[in-house]
């Protein structure tokens, strides 16, 4: 037995011995210069070597400092270049060079063939022979249904009430169990011009599917990051019943054209710009982002926006010809993400 105990102090006294080693290897790292192991100061205001990295230092606390200290150096030359610039472009004048494009996803994205050439004759005549000519030759003013999946909850009803107050002529109605296929001959029977079902799950709103009539077509998108108007902070008062401007940023190519048509048509003629109310469709990366906001002027040279909401952002997953038909429907596009989303830089809309 005293073996034992004599064998397990021995132990102990090895480690202690080891992290007194460990304790002494680390504060002779410092040296007396100031200097680490690594041949990095541990001052603030050290100037790293071009080669050095964090990784080689094994101690973690250690290694935690001196990141965050060629951190704060990485940040101090980067500011104290660009103070220099500054200087140098008002030194220079008008004579100082164009300012450098940064890049991004946006501006680097792949050259899409289907992009939209406003003077294409082509497009002109699919222009005017699709199904939205009608509204577009202001034969046809818009009357849109809203309804929602079945049995849905508060936030998707609250969602299609305040959608209502957005677009002009459009009505509320719940389906009570109806299916779509029965729904849309009678909207077509009482002159209604668009559909718009809100889908839900888990009690939150994630689809929604516009189908334009009589004729079609039918886009179903991903809905997600929807906000009411008591979840939007600094809004606005509640909309008049002005009708509002719309705008369309970036819809470059033919399929992206097409679902900004069916987005204009869901909104009247002449917009009255008195109300000061714009709702715009903005589509970046193929998400489109909705706002609606009323516009705030400060005087003559200054505006402001006021969001008003409801806010959503839009995922196109498949536009199909026709009106809703999901079993025996014909796709002009699907969204397949193992096929198309292969690079970053390629978009769709």
């Amino acid at each position: 037995m005293a073996k034992a105990g004599d064998k397990s102090g021995g132990s102990g006294n090895k480690g202690l011995k080891r992290k007194a080693a460990t304790e002494e290897r680390q504060e002779a790292a410092v040296a007396e210069d100031g200097t680490t192991e690594s041949g990095v100061q541990p001052s603030k205001a050290a100037a790293f070597p071009p080669g050095f990295s964090v990784s080689e230092i094994k101690n973690k606390q250690r290694r935690h400092l001196m990141f965050t200290r060629w951190k704060q150096q990485q940040r101090k030359e980067k500011l104290a270049a660009k103070k220099k610039l500054k200087k140098e472009r008002e030194a220079l004048g008008d004579k100082a060079p164009p300012k450098p494009i940064p890049k991004t996803i946006d501006n680097q994205r792949v050259y899409d063939e289907t992009t939209v050439d406003p003077n294409d004759e082509e497009v002109a005549y699919d222009e005017a022979t699709d199904e939205f000519a009608s509204y577009f030759n202001r034969q046809t003013s818009p009357k849109i249904l809203i309804t929602t999946s079945d049995r849905p909850h508060g936030r998707t009803v609250r969602l299609c009430e305040q959608l209502s107050t957005v677009i002009p002529n459009s009505h509320v109605y719940y389906r009570r169990g109806l299916a779509l296929k029965k729904i849309i001959p009678q909207c077509i029977s009482r002159d209604f011009t668009d559909l718009i079902v809100i889908n839900e799950d888990r009690k939150i709103p994630n689809g929604l599917i516009l189908s334009h009539l009589p004729n079609g077509p039918t886009a179903h998108f991903k809905m997600s990051s929807v906000r009411l108007r008591k979840e939007i902070k600094r809004r606005g008062k509640e909309p008049t019943e002005h009708i509002p401007e719309i705008i369309l940023n970036n819809f470059t190519t033919r399929l992206g054209h097409s679902v900004g048509r069916m987005f204009a048509s869901l909104f009247p003629h002449n917009p009255q710009f008195t109300g000061r109310q714009v709702a715009t469709f903005h589509n970046q990366r193929d998400y489109i982002f909705f706002r609606f906001h009323r516009y705030i002027f400060k005087s003559e040279k200054k505006v402001g926006i006021q969001e008003l909401g409801p806010r959503f952002t839009l995922k196109l997953r498949s536009l199909q010809k026709g009106t809703f038909d999901s079993k025996y429907g014909e796709y002009e596009w699907v969204h397949k993400p193992r096929e198309m989303d292969t690079s970053r830089r390629k978009f769709h809309l």
